[in-house]
């Protein structure tokens, strides 16, 4: 019978100096003595990574990229299937986040990472939302760790919390702002366009940016998210302020809204062209393309309509955003029919609503 080949040669079992068992590495190869220690689970991609960096030539490892630190995580992740199976818009947007990471602390061992690390990054970051999606990242790097590379050490994100935020994020534009805009531009102009385009129909801006006539058929206007993958199909019957804006073009066009040059907006330019004419209109920075998507999403809430059609609106495949829409609907609702109880009260301006004075009242007085 053949003497089965060993899967790692020189790999054994040993007892270190502490006592303490470990794989133990010993070979030689064209002169050159190995021996170390391997720190991973026995046969895991990262006792792979780890054998076959100690069996390379001293040259070539040169040019590996080191197992132990966060920047071969980093670049682990961006080279797999998990990642490239994200929208394209989430990619773009975490790629940002991790290259960041990589630039930052890419050198360094995640093993050695402590959670005063993971804070002091955090701080760096400066917004709260900025730092809990580092946190994010962060967390997800040492779960792809554990779950790819066999990393059975500390994970330094479950000591430090992430930030609370009370705010509800972005600015949702006010009714007194979209009448300003109305205000501003008239009807037929490029901005006006763009402006009912994304109020009536809730797209992102690289969603808006890249709408065209081939995006209408039958009376519908529809278009497909970039971030989420969700299909929206809306009625222009039912946005009569867009279906204005859209039966005023008289010219041929590839996309609604475009450059002077005729070509597409890119996500960035889109929005950074939105913010320029609202500044000129007079509105605060803070009144953004998503801020009216906000917008459109809270008047359908406000109006009585359900999580799905929310949702549906948005383009989204979670209620979970269509959720925090009607809960705060909910309470302008209810302050206002509690406020409306207030008119069974007593005049207060006359006693409380008292008729008579106490008997009290009426022995102080006597003399």
């Amino acid at each position: 019978m053949a003497r089965r080949e060993k899967k790692f040669p020189g790999v054994s079992k040993a007892i270190d100096r502490h006592g303490k068992s470990r794989w133990r590495l010993r070979r030689t190869i064209k002169g050159r003595k190995i021996d170390c220690y391997l720190d991973a689970v026995y046969g895991s991609e990262e006792f792979r990574a780890q054998y076959e960096a100690a069996i390379a030539e001293p040259d070539e490892r040169q040019h590996r990229a080191d197992w132990r630190t966060i920047g071969f995580l980093i670049e682990d992740y961006l080279g797999s299937k998990t990642f490239s199976n994200l929208a394209v818009e989430t990619r773009y947007a975490k790629r940002l986040r991790l290259d960041w990471i990589r630039e930052t602390i890419g050198h360094a061992h995640y093993a050695d990472l402590l959670p005063r690390h993971v804070a002091t990054l955090m701080d760096r970051k400066g917004g709260l939302e900025a730092a809990n999606r580092l946190h994010k990242e962060l967390a997800q790097l040492y779960k792809w760790a554990a779950g790819k590379h066999g990393y059975t050490g500390a994970n330094p994100t479950t000591a430090i919390e992430r930030h609370k935020v009370e705010s509800d994020g972005f600015h949702t534009w006010t009714y007194e702002q979209v009448g300003q805009f109305r205000d501003f531009y008239a009807t037929g102009t490029k901005e006006r366009l763009a402006f009912e385009l994304v109020l009536g129909t809730g797209a992102a801006r690289q969603d808006a940016a890249r709408m065209g006539p081939l995006n209408i058929r039958g009376g519908v206007i529809r278009y497909v998210r970039g971030k989420t993958g969700g299909k929206v199909e809306l009625p222009l019957a039912k946005l009569p302020d867009l279906a204005r804006e859209l039966s005023a073009i008289t010219d041929s066009r590839d996309v609604f809204v475009s450059r002077l040059d005729g070509k597409p907006y890119t996500r960035e330019g889109f929005g950074n062209w939105f913010a320029q004419m609202v500044q000129e209109a007079g509105l605060p920075t803070e009144c953004r393309v998503h801020a009216l998507r906000k917008h459109g999403a809270m008047r359908l809430a406000e109006a009585g309509a359900t999580e799905a059609q929310i949702a549906a609106f948005l383009g989204h495949r979670s209620h979970h955003e269509a959720r925090r829409y009607i809960a705060a609907a909910n309470r302008q609702t209810l302050a206002s029919s509690g406020l409306d109880l207030l008119k069974n009260l007593p005049n207060l301006d006359h006693g409380l609503g008292k008729t008579t004075l106490q008997v009290a009242e009426k022995k102080g007085t006597k003399s």
